[in-house]
């Protein structure tokens, strides 16, 4: 299938482009492969947000060159997944799911390649090293690999804005790392992406820092708080986790169903909160436009001033939807069979999108924000 590949066909001239990913280990070749298709459509990221893989994801997009950004997610996956090059024996839902769940507890025993690696090939290291008795693995061959990958002298220089969610351990707050604000190393970026009881907190400037996703596992906040909003946006929001699913049938399908509610982090919940509050400050902006410069000095009118805001976002959610054979061990399942459908998968509902006629005729939201789900609306167009 063909599409636009300019930017002016894509984004508008007064919109800023963000990024925003999610959480998901293993899922997230679904992200690189949806950056691949807007990439090669010839849409530049502004600015990336993410938590997780996500954060994984981001970083190496902020922090390589222009033409270097899809190698070196290429070069990324391609790492994590060459521990787990086997392909399933025949074609069936069956067959594929005892090979993905085979995949996954081989990965959770030998690791994955330039990601993690099991403390229990080092056992006589684990009672010297406080954080090695408090994880499963080691994640040194993490920042091992940003380090390699990613330069983080461009991420520094702020040409794209980053913002990455971590939790503080100590006092449970969440945190964002952002590069308006502080200096960016690969501890950053594994910070964010430190799910316990697998990987051990990162410290940073004499603080622990747990995964982002164990308060929120999706960033959007960031991007839709009032203060933020500096112009009119264009969000791409690549989630890894559908909050809608099926009643489950067995205690496999209500483990996984359970991990998507927690981890799916209440997307549409976020956009129609912002809706509400968006239009409240258009309303004030339009009403301190109309006001007499007699009154613009009474507090109320300062206040009203200070929530005035007529900033438009535009929000593509693409979602990774589950297939039949996978299971709860999805985001740990890191087969390179796996991988690259998910890759393909988030490739493909990009490229969908951009030819969708809506998009292609979109405008400006004159109510704060629209939101469009057009893979979603394949998927339903197919099943109909």
């Amino acid at each position: 299938m063909q599409y636009f590949r300019k930017a002016t066909a894509l984004i508008k001239p007064e919109e800023k482009t963000v990024l925003v990913f999610q959480g998901g280990g293993a899922l997230g070749a679904y992200q690189a492969g949806a950056y691949e298709a807007l990439h090669e459509a010839g849409i530049r990221p502004d600015w990336l947000a993410g938590i997780s893989i996500g954060a994984i994801n981001s970083a190496i997009i902020a922090g390589s060159p222009v033409n270097r950004r899809v190698d070196n997610l290429r070069t990324f996956w391609h790492r994590v997944s060459s521990g787990l090059t086997g392909q399933t024996v025949g074609p069936s839902d069956i067959m594929r799911k005892w090979f993905n769940e085979a995949s996954a507890f081989l990965g959770s025993l030998t690791g994955a390649p330039g990601f993690f690696k099991p403390r229990a090939f080092a056992p006589w290291a684990i009672a010297g090293d406080p954080m090695a008795q408090i994880s499963l693995y080691d994640t040194l061959p993490l920042q091992e690999t940003l380090a390699e990958l990613v330069d983080f002298d461009i991420i520094n220089s702020g040409a794209i804005r980053l913002s990455l969610g971590a939790v503080d351990v100590v006092s449970g707050n969440f945190n964002y790392f952002d590069n308006r604000h502080c200096a960016f190393s690969p501890k950053h970026v594994a910070a964010s992406g430190a799910l316990p009881p697998g990987f051990a907190p990162v410290e940073i400037d004499g603080r622990y820092y747990w995964d982002g996703g164990l308060v929120s596992n999706t960033p959007l906040q960031r991007i839709l708080s009032g203060g933020e909003l500096e112009s009119d946006l264009c969000i791409f929001q690549v989630d890894l986790f559908s909050a809608r699913g099926a009643l489950p049938k067995d205690l496999f399908d209500v483990e996984a169903r359970e991990k998507e509610i927690r981890f799916s982090s209440r997307t549409r919940m976020n956009t129609d909160q912002f809706r509400k509050l968006q239009a409240i400050r258009m309303a004030a902006k339009r009403l301190m436009d109309k006001l007499p410069d007699d009154l613009k000095d009474d507090p109320d009118a300062r206040l009203l001033e200070k929530i005035g805001n007529d900033s438009a976002v535009t929000m593509v959610h693409l979602i990774y939807r589950q297939a039949a054979y996978e299971s709860h061990s999805k985001d740990y399942e890191f087969s390179r069979l796996s991988v690259e459908e998910h890759w393909k998968a988030g490739h493909d509902d990009v490229v969908e999108t951009l030819n969708h006629e809506d998009w292609k005729t979109r405008t400006r939201p004159t109510s704060g924000i629209r939101v469009f789900d057009l893979a979603e609306q394949r998927l339903r167009g197919k099943k109909t």
